[in-house]
């Protein structure tokens, strides 16, 4: 874990050193991944089934690839009423926050005559991709699917690998809640292929969302164009900003619920406190010693963690800006205040009784968030990632006499003398041909 004090001579060299951490790079993987998308297309189900069975430890054939109804209902058997009864809660908050996004379509009369239009569009079908590897996340399923649902999307496909057959009931419950029954139980690099370019069994989508391994993140950087994706995510990521007033236990177990995630994972602590940095680099040895994922979490803290001091607590935002993080926790007396000098962030949390841990379930608002400083120009999943925009332009002979002249001096300006022509021809009877 890196302590640093913003008031030392040697505090810029070790603040990049924090900034280049965010850095992902899947480099590694490129090559195989690009063999695995090549022969998902040209061999489709053949090589989906292949894969799997190399990979997950799981022989299929086509016809098993799609998990089927009855064993998504003897699943959802397994889960206690109060977990149903959790999901039910957060679908439902998941939803009226997105719903409350949906735009309105535009339509207006200019003072040339034009009439000026912008419609929305939901996608036709979208590809879910939800993990099965080191941790299953049945809220990431509500987070991805309901917002598809709510854009309009009438066709949502899922796929979720099964190492060794084993399913987590959880997330087909989370899926059958947000009305998600097309699953498949393939994961990795292929199961992105599959969904692109389409298989027998497979129909492909027009946009890929949700999180994965490195694999996952490449596969979807390389079939990017031929479908749309919601983005490359790297690891989780938190930077908790807490003054003096907080209690050094809470900062210490919230910046442990990022770390969890991932040995990759980065939790970073902006104080303006000695104090409050003392003990939560104590509190967090100490709780450490307690999680059940202490190897996880440790080897993020010692490798990505850190500790930042700063003179006041507004000076904290203009670093927390260049981070641009993932979830920013906002643990000060006045955090509006704080959060008004804040350009850059992917989820914002006020208050020292909202930890971010609240928003990746219940809230309402989307936990699928940019990473690696991609809040700079990123945002998080919405309804928007689900819907296209189409403008449309009616014009009567009156508009285009208002506006046409000039649209025929900037073609020909151009050297295009076709567009010119399309509107000069209209203007008069009399206008020179090409």
């Amino acid at each position: 874990m890196r302590f640093l004090d913003s008031s030392t001579p040697d505090f810029a060299a070790g603040f990049e050193a924090v900034l280049a951490t965010a850095n992902l790079s899947t480099e590694s993987v490129r090559e195989p991944v690009a063999a695995i998308l090549a022969d998902i297309r040209a061999r489709g189900d053949a090589a989906l089934c292949d894969y799997t069975a190399r990979f997950d430890r799981l022989d299929l054939v086509p016809a098993s690839l799609r998990i089927d109804a009855a064993t998504i209902d003897a699943a959802i058997e397994e889960v206690a009423p109060a977990l149903l009864d959790a999901l039910d809660l957060a679908a439902t908050r998941i939803e009226t926050f997105h719903r409350a996004q949906l735009p309105a379509d535009l339509e207006l009369d200019d003072p040339a005559g034009l009439r000026l239009g912008m419609r929305w569009t939901p996608l036709d079908a979208v590809g879910l991709y939800v993990p099965g590897g080191k941790a299953s996340y049945p809220s990431s399923v509500l987070m991805n699917a309901i917002p598809a649902r709510v854009a309009g999307v009438s066709r949502v496909a899922m796929c979720v690998p099964s190492p060794d057959g084993a399913l987590n009931p959880l997330v087909l419950a989370a899926a059958r809640r947000a009305g998600v029954s097309e699953i498949y139980r393939i994961g990795g690099a292929q199961a992105i292929g599959a969904l692109a370019f389409g298989t027998a069994t497979i129909a492909p989508v027009d946009r890929i969302v949700g999180p994965g391994n490195a694999f996952v993140a490449e596969a979807k950087r390389q079939v990017f164009g031929h479908v749309g994706i919601d983005s490359v995510a790297g690891p989780s990521e938190v930077v908790v900003v807490a003054d003096g007033g907080c209690d050094p236990r809470d900062v210490a177990i919230d910046l442990l619920a990022q770390a969890e995630h991932d040995e990759m994972a980065r939790a970073i602590l902006i104080t303006d406190s000695r104090e409050l940095a003392d003990g939560v680099a104590a509190a967090v040895a100490d709780e450490l010693s307690r999680l059940p994922r202490t190897a996880i979490a440790g080897a993020s803290w010692r490798d990505h963690g850190a500790i930042i001091l700063v003179p006041t607590i507004m000076d904290a935002a203009a670093l927390s800006d260049r981070l641009a993080p993932e979830h920013l926790q906002i643990m000060t007396a006045d955090p509006r205040a704080f959060f008004g000098a804040i350009r850059h962030a992917g989820a914002a949390f006020l208050g020292r009784w909202c930890p971010e841990a609240l928003g990746d379930y219940i809230a309402g608002p989307n936990h699928v968030l940019p990473t690696g400083g991609t809040a700079r120009f990123a945002s998080g999943l919405s309804v928007f990632d689900f819907l296209k925009r189409t403008t449309w332009i009616e014009s009567s002979e009156a508009g285009l006499t208002a506006i046409g002249p000039q649209a025929v001096a900037l073609a020909r300006a151009e050297g295009l003398d076709a567009h010119a022509e399309s509107i000069a021809r209209r203007l008069s009877a009399n206008a020179p041909r090409l």
